[in-house]
């Protein structure tokens, strides 16, 4: 759950104390915030006066140490020196991007907009391939130093054991659960295994429609707040659903701009169903280990009633379905 820390934080992060924190780095607030849509983070787009509204992200205390926050800062100053459309935060006068108030840090970001993408439009999918492998091939130059691996004991193992520890699933549910998740991880790993040796880059690490915001111009990536180092395939499964031929379908789209700036490993088609099937389990648990964080119930009503937990337990026996058949093929 969310540690003390974070609940005291939060806690104390009221509009004055907002208005101080972005004051104290040389702006001036018209008193304007509207709280978006983020939870792990908390983010507001703030009036600013005589300029643009900024987008002010006050980040959760203890998930991430300054020296992580920076490198994610940097990776995106990169990406962006190379004419990629992804939104670094600002700067000061002295170069810092991460800025302390109190108990708070904070980073300041430009406001942009922009719409979902269209992910049944095939150029939309292959601008939108184009577009992560630039950010790929800039993300195989070197590696994270102090971000996490995406690996299967960070995103499967202690998300179920979590879970079961704490008490989450409803007793009923409870053997059902704990066998079908453990046989879950058995399949994930044979998947891995299957794909062999894979490259690990940099990357976004949470790459879903929701992260893409598309403009006449096209698109442009925000929230690299997951970056993480991983496989390439990562950053592309989240925009395959449907039944096999549809995801058949949209994959050549994607791989279509992919490949025209980075390689692929058509290994990697192994890891779909199984880097699926981690990230159900992630988001339980990490809905469940920030449950005592009053921002969530209120915006998950849903999470951890009886019929989420049944339902759960549905899709996971999918995800043993689909992780017995054959990978996508990709011609």
């Amino acid at each position: 759950m969310a540690d003390d820390n974070s609940k005291e934080a939060f806690a104390r992060l009221t509009p004055d104390h907002m208005l101080d924190a972005i004051e104290s780095v040389g702006l001036q607030c018209d008193g304007r915030f509207l709280a978006l849509n983020s939870y792990e983070n908390r983010v507001y787009q703030v009036g600013i006066e005589e300029s643009p509204p900024l987008v002010a992200k006050f980040y959760r205390p203890g998930r991430w140490t300054d020296e992580a926050i920076i490198e994610e800062h940097d990776f995106t100053y990169a990406l962006a020196e190379l004419e990629i459309p992804v939104i670094p935060p600002d700067r000061d006068r002295m170069g810092v991007s991460l800025h302390h108030h109190g108990p708070h840090r904070f980073a300041l970001y430009p406001c942009r907009g922009g719409r979902p993408p269209e992910l049944d439009n095939p150029q939309h999918l292959e601008q939108l391939g184009r577009f992560i492998a630039r950010i790929h091939a800039e993300g195989a130059t070197k590696s994270f130093q102090h971000r996490p691996l995406l690996d299967i004991d960070s995103f499967a193992v202690r998300p179920r054991q979590f879970l079961l520890d704490n008490n989450f699933i409803p007793a009923h549910l409870d053997e059902a659960y704990r066998t079908l998740t453990a046989d879950l991880i058995t399949q994930v790993q044979s998947c891995f295994e299957r794909a062999g040796e894979i490259n690990l880059i940099r990357l976004h690490g949470d790459c879903h429609p929701g992260n893409i915001l598309w403009t006449d111009d096209g698109p442009h990536i925000v929230d690299f707040d997951d970056a993480r180092m991983g496989p390439a395939i990562q950053d592309l499964w989240m925009f395959l659903s449907g039944d096999r031929s549809y995801m058949t379908a949209r994959l050549a789209d994607l791989l279509e701009g992919y490949t025209q700036f980075y390689d692929f490993n058509p290994m990697e088609l192994y890891l779909i169903e199984a880097l699926r099937t981690m990230r159900l389990i992630h988001y339980a648990a990490w809905l469940a280990r920030r449950w005592d964080d009053p921002a969530f119930p209120l915006a998950f009503p849903w999470f951890n009633t009886m019929e989420y937990w049944e339902s759960q337990v549905v899709i996971l026996r999918e995800q043993a379905h689909l992780m017995s058949e054959p990978a996508l093929v990709w011609d």
